[in-house]
């Protein structure tokens, strides 16, 4: 059995982010002030300590021994529901909870480092409160005052968890198809009937109650989505004094065994004329629903970003321990590290999660923004897709360049550096698939408004290269030089994707090469901004260094992918 590798949070990074990198004290300026920037890298701090000492040893043995069913009851692997009281008595899931839900309301750049931490300790851990917090989300937005009294407050402590409702057997993306079935009662309760699959956390027992939202029918609905209503199914009812009561009628019928995070149990639940509670309006659910899926599809950007920095860290403390010949132009015992290529791998991974992380919190900065400000709103929504789609793609091709850091070694389960390939696999298909996250940017973010949005994002990809055209430093002149180059293939793409206006095939067809050219895109602009956030400052640190030659490396390996992109979004369909 593989050991846990050690895990240490980015919270240089994250202080950098918060406080330099976008020219001002994000943290500040989303809670006018409340908190600072000293105080969220002061918050990532002791999450990444809780992480590390508490989440992160529980990697191993929940890949290896994982979630399992007995006699209808899921059981978690040891020391799974210790880690998740004392996850909830510090606080942290109250901590993430919105304030008009009960919580502390911490800022979205704070809880896009949270949710990078939470998942580089433990992936399959994770996904518990990640569900829960959408949940958190999706009632806060749409449910009753005794839904709120009776289930939010419970699942904003942390006491009970939430799961998200959504797949059968015969209905996966095509949501329209749901066939369970809610049949309403005399007492305002409804009866609901059918088979649920693909649950995460659909069944545990490390918390005394967990709180179903399911999308179904109701009599007389119309077909399609439209017909769908959203409901709230305990999995013990809950009795009028709120405290617990008889079992409901939801039955855990098996466990999905999967290629990774496998300490998550992914559950198939048969729903027996269990009592549910409408959360909204009859009709109201896809509405409902996609509350808790914009969450959770940021929430995989985050979790995208966590798992790659982890092989990353694994990788890179092998190679820098491992001896294996002579290194070119190095002396005799230079470990593995300096191998050109080798370099080149560990530099490609860690450039490429700067950009992850980076971008998550400009993301999460700009969904805070458009809760009051309507002007951000369009551009907050058209990078949802781009952060969850991209970072989730870029983040497989990091954990098999972990892998291959290693060598055979890394074929072989003991080192533990395929763990992080295996869990990271399924991040680009749920929450969406990646062709599900392209086909909302181009067809409802670019085409409906003639690629109004993306140009708001190449204009501050232009001013970004306006700045740093005023510093003389090589690599300010290099990027300047390649994102100008970048962001013009991207206009020439976007301009050929809105000609295919008339024929959706062509641009259907190559949606992911245009949303992975913009994430692309993204990254080098979250390095451009690094950048001018160096030279700005005038220091010369070893970390200062260090974010130079990352963003140089980026420029070098990674944007000129967008050329070749473009060449692939103005074939359209081929054949």
């Amino acid at each position: 059995m593989a050991d846990a590798s050690p895990y240490t949070p980015p919270v240089e990074d994250y202080a950098f982010l918060f406080t330099d990198a976008f020219g001002l004290d994000l943290v500040a300026r989303a809670t006018a002030g409340e908190l600072t920037a000293e105080d969220a890298t002061d918050i990532i701090a002791g999450a990444g300590d809780f992480a590390a000492s508490v989440i992160a040893p529980l990697e191993v043995i929940g890949d290896t021994v994982g979630a399992r069913l007995v006699d209808g009851q899921v059981h978690l692997p040891d020391g799974f529901a210790a880690a998740y009281r004392a996850f909830v008595d510090a606080g942290w899931v109250t901590a993430e909870a919105p304030v008009s839900a009960g919580g502390d309301g911490l800022p979205g750049a704070v809880r896009a480092g949270l949710g990078e931490i939470w998942n580089a300790s433990n992936a399959a851990f994770a996904l518990c409160w990640l569900l829960t917090s959408g949940q958190i989300h999706a009632l806060d937005a749409a449910a009753s005052d005794r839904i709120r009294e009776t289930y939010l407050a419970k699942l904003v402590s942390g006491e009970w968890t939430g799961t998200m409702n959504l797949t059968e057997p015969d209905a996966g993306t095509d949501l329209g198809a749901i066939r369970s079935m809610a049949t309403p009662r005399d007492d305002g309760s409804w009866a609901l009937r059918g088979q649920k699959i693909f649950i995460t956390w659909g069944d545990h027992d490390i918390a005394e109650n967990i709180v179903h939202l399911v999308l179904a029918r109701t009599p007389g609905a119309p077909d399609g989505a439209k017909g769908l209503s959203l409901f709230v199914v305990p999995k013990i009812l809950v009795n009028d004094d709120g405290s617990l009561g008889e079992r409901n009628a939801v039955t855990t019928v098996a466990i999905e065994h999967k290629l990774g995070i496998h300490g998550s149990p992914t559950c198939v639940l048969a729903y027996e004329d269990a009592t549910g509670y409408l959360v909204g309006e009859v009709g109201g659910g896809l509405a409902g629903m996609f509350v808790m899926m914009n969450s959770a599809r940021a929430g995989m950007g985050f979790q995208a970003t966590g798992i790659a920095d982890r092989a990353y860290q694994q990788a890179s403390t092998y190679a820098a321990g491992r001896l294996q010949g002579g290194v070119l132009e190095r002396p005799t015992g230079t470990p593995i590290a300096e191998h050109p290529d080798v370099r080149r791998l560990l530099l490609s991974m860690s450039s490429k999660i700067f950009a992850m992380r980076a971008l998550g919190v400009y993301v999460g900065d700009l969904l805070d923004r458009a809760e009051s400000d309507s002007s951000v709103t369009k551009l907050a929504e058209f990078f949802v897709p781009i952060l969850k789609g991209w970072t989730t793609e870029d983040a497989i091709a990091v954990t098999s360049d972990a892998i291959q850091v290693y060598g055979g070694m890394g074929f072989i389960e003991e080192t533990g550096a395929a763990q992080h390939y295996r869990d990271v696999r399924i991040t680009t298909i749920y929450e969406g698939t990646t062709a599900i996250q392209s086909n909302d940017l181009v067809g409802r973010k670019v085409l409906r408004n003639s690629g109004a949005t993306v140009a708001e994002l190449f204009g501050q990809v232009d001013a970004t290269v306006a700045q740093l055209r005023g510093f003389d430093h090589p690599v300010a002149v290099r990027t300047a030089d390649r994102l100008r180059r970048a962001v013009e293939a991207s206009r020439r793409a976007t301009a050929d994707l809105l000609g295919f206006a008339a024929s959706p095939r062509d641009a259907y067809a190559v949606s992911v090469p245009y949303l992975m050219l913009l994430g692309t895109l993204a990254g080098g602009w979250m390095h451009a901004l690094a950048v001018l956030a160096v030279l700005g400052r005038g220091t010369a640190s070893d970390v200062d260094a260090a974010r130079l030659t990352s963003a140089d490396f980026y420029g070098a390996h990674h944007l000129p992918r967008v050329h070749a992109l473009a060449e692939t979004v103005a074939g359209g369909e081929i054949g």
